[in-house]
């Protein structure tokens, strides 16, 4: 739903929720469009109802974004601009919870900042993001790419970087990532000073563990 205030990042597994993903002309929150939008709504754990549409974005998309999710300008010409498509998509999800893979630095960007262009509110959905509970669980795999995790899970990633592709085979794994929250492994840390997890991240002097209320907790522990 649309409000003057922005929904809360959870950090768990809840049965009914929205997962969504975009496709645009770039990386760029700043200048780049959104070039198709999807979703797959999900209640007890069961997907029932899907959205999808592609965008018209009002710009060329670049040869180099066709090349990763197959999109190109003949196919959007005569498609909703993204104003009418992200009104559909919001009647789509209501107040469910909005679940995404990288969709805190990337996606939920987009749909805030066109929200505000166009109707003065952003919306007010509960945020989960898949690719942050992975990095916390699954502490061993080298890699938390949506394929990567999907490969983990033996998940087929035939279709991926076309958004309703992706939907379907991201709620196939935060359903198994489910499981890893409810029995985490005895690799999964926990920071001894406030309590949150630890995630292994890269810095100056190496690997090491950093607490995931950085900058507010900054407790480490290197990695030797």
């Amino acid at each position: 739903m649309l409000s003057d205030k922005k929904g809360n990042v959870l950090f768990k597994y809840v049965p009914d929720y929205v997962i969504f993903d975009l496709e645009t002309t770039g990386v760029s929150c700043e200048k780049d469009e959104v070039v198709e939008i999807s979703a797959v709504k999900v209640l007890g754990g069961e997907a029932v109802d899907e959205f999808s549409t592609l965008v018209n974005p009002g710009m060329h998309i670049p040869k180099e974004a066709s090349a990763v999710n197959n999109i190109t300008d003949d196919m959007v010409k005569d498609c909703p601009h993204f104003e009418e498509a992200l009104s559909m998509f919001m009647d789509f999800a209501g107040s469910l919870p909005l679940v995404g893979h990288n969709i805190i630095r990337f996606d939920i960007k987009f749909l805030y900042r066109d929200a505000w262009k166009f109707w003065g509110k952003t919306p007010d959905n509960d945020l989960i993001d898949t690719l942050d509970i992975a990095n916390v669980f699954l502490p061993n795999l080298e890699h938390h790419r949506l394929t990567d995790l999907a490969e983990y899970y033996g998940i087929s990633p035939d279709g991926a970087h076309r958004a309703l592709f992706d939907c379907r085979m991201n709620r196939k794994v935060f359903e198994c990532l489910k499981e890893e929250i409810a029995n985490p492994s005895p690799d999964v840390k926990k920071c001894p000073e406030c309590g949150n997890y630890m995630v292994k991240r890269k810095g100056k002097y190496g690997p090491f563990w950093g607490c995931r209320s950085y900058p507010d907790c900054r407790y480490t522990i290197k990695i030797r």
